[in-house]
């Protein structure tokens, strides 16, 4: 995902490029609407501001508007879905005094990336989430740390309001017969009003972390779901974005896969920039992580061999291997190979992030 920056006017450009240079270790794009400006650095935008932040929220990126709220929210409002999928959205005034969060604060991670901008140029985070503010528990930022996709979001709020209530809340875990229920879920990271408990029958909680698909048989106000799934994914260079788009999804759709349970996309290093994955993973949100062939090499497993791949990339079997690397887990779909493209998924455990042993 990049973090895209259109100003306005000639201040406005100053501050971005300011941003960009105090922030140079991530990917930043730099946009401007300002007619007068001439330097390569900074794309002119011709299309309306709308059709810009449509566009852009589309594929994912996180956007930030040097200019007023008033400009931002009027550009994003057609392209604003759900909380639980739109892009980050951010003002930052010309001068870099203030840095706005105004969509996606927690799970899209505006809030965070405001307090990034604002430590790096000096300015200050405006942040206006009740939790925040508080200081106070998050559940769907919790949620989000470990792996988690929210089911249903109106959960959020009654979980939330209990806490900003100071209230006690209990988050239970489905795992039943696997783990005794005496090992006690991440207590280090949690406040002392959030309670973690083994999920037993019939038992009435908060918020359910489960990866079962009915729910009717529990009582919660808000259901976690895992994140399960890693795909290892190969492909030959410059293939069509919509060819691998197209073949992912029949392969997860096969597999009874939904893209909120991917946990990550996983490649080797030399496909980092391969346009086609990296489009992939910015339009359904999915982590892309990559690992050198020496890392590869070293994954333990019994895996389906191409001495053509050994050749070309030093291991022989890019997908499967970087399933299992990026998951931790157990190979549940060997590789599928189709026109220039290989899928393989993999299950991690989720419940190890989330146990102390």
């Amino acid at each position: 995902m990049s973090l895209c920056l259109i100003s306005f006017t000639e201040n406005g450009i100053k501050t971005s490029i300011r941003i960009k240079e105090a922030l140079s270790d991530k990917d930043i794009l730099l946009y401007t609407k300002w007619s007068d400006y001439r330097e390569d650095s900074v794309i002119k935008v011709s299309e309306s501001i709308m059709d810009f932040a449509t566009n852009m929220m589309k594929e994912k990126h996180s956007l930030v508007f040097i200019a007023a709220c008033g400009i931002a929210v009027r550009a994003i409002a057609p392209a604003i879905n759900s909380k639980l999928t739109d892009s980050p959205v951010l003002v930052v005034d010309e001068e870099g005094k203030f840095v706005i969060p105004i969509l996606s604060g927690h799970i899209g991670g505006a809030n965070r990336l405001a307090s990034i901008i604002a430590d790096a140029i000096g300015g200050q985070a405006v942040i206006t989430t009740a939790t925040d503010i508080n200081k106070a528990f998050a559940v769907d930022l919790w949620a989000k740390d470990h792996g988690l996709y929210i089911a249903n979001k109106e959960g959020i709020a009654m979980v939330s309001s209990k806490v900003l209530e100071g209230k006690d809340i209990t988050i239970g875990l489905d795992c039943k017969n696997q783990y005794p229920p005496e090992r006690i879920l991440d207590k280090a990271n949690l406040p002392d009003n959030v309670h973690m408990v083994i999920l037993s029958d019939n038992q009435t909680v908060d918020a359910l972390v489960t990866n079962r698909e009915d729910l009717s048989e529990y009582d919660a106000s808000l259901y976690l779901k895992p994140k399960e799934y890693v795909l290892g994914i190969g492909c030959k260079k410059q293939k069509d974005p919509e060819d691998l788009e197209a073949f992912i999804d029949e392969i997860i759709k096969s597999q009874k896969i939904k893209p909120e349970d991917i946990y990550a996309i996983a490649s080797i290093d030399i496909k980092k920039d391969e346009e086609a994955i990296v489009s992939y993973s910015r339009r359904r949100n999915i982590p892309f992580v990559t690992f050198s062939a020496d890392e590869l090499n070293k994954v333990e497993g019994d895996f389906s061999s191409s001495a053509f791949v050994k050749d070309t990339t030093g291991v022989d079997n890019v997908c499967e291997r970087a399933a299992i690397k990026a998951s931790e887990g157990e190979l549940i779909l060997p590789k599928l190979v189709r026109d220039g493209m290989t899928i393989a998924i993999a299950r991690r455990d989720w419940r190890k992030g989330l146990i102390y042993e």
